[in-house]
């Protein structure tokens, strides 16, 4: 359904993986993304490591927007530490399917290591790359 240009809708969306932490065991990878949204426009806030485990959240919520009609999402890495393949597929699919329906996905604020995936692939030539996250209400 599409917002009108006043509406604003938050969503926060968490995993972890593997869902209990035993002794000795490796930590719990974790994913927190969170959507802010108004009219046409949203920001998708990501905050963790984004891989193979945890990237079916980042997809989920990318889903909702693109049902919603959203036209433009800026995806806000700035809280990402890593990203795998997996995390790089989730976002190259949603920028394929909201270019498809006419809007644009862009990447912000991505920490020096996801940078440096996003250069070492190419995909920094793919995907439009800004240092900041703009504002909701900025066109």
């Amino acid at each position: 359904m599409a917002r009108s240009g006043h509406d604003r809708a938050t969503r926060t969306v968490a995993a972890a993986w593997p869902g209990r932490r035993r002794a000795g065991s490796v930590p719990d990878v974790e994913l927190n993304v969170t959507t802010a949204s108004q009219g046409g426009h949203a920001v998708v806030t990501a905050t963790g490591e984004l891989d193979l485990y945890t990237a079916p959240r980042l997809q989920a919520a990318l889903a909702g927007l693109l049902r919603d009609q959203v036209v433009r999402i800026v995806v806000d890495l700035s809280g990402v530490e890593f990203c795998d393949s997996t995390g790089m597929n989730v976002l190259l699919a949603a920028m394929k399917r909201l270019k498809e329906q006419g809007g644009a996905l862009e990447l912000a604020a991505p920490r020096p290591a996801v940078k440096r995936i996003l250069q070492v692939t190419g995909l920094d030539s793919v995907f439009t790359v800004c240092d900041a996250v703009p504002a909701l209400d900025a066109g």
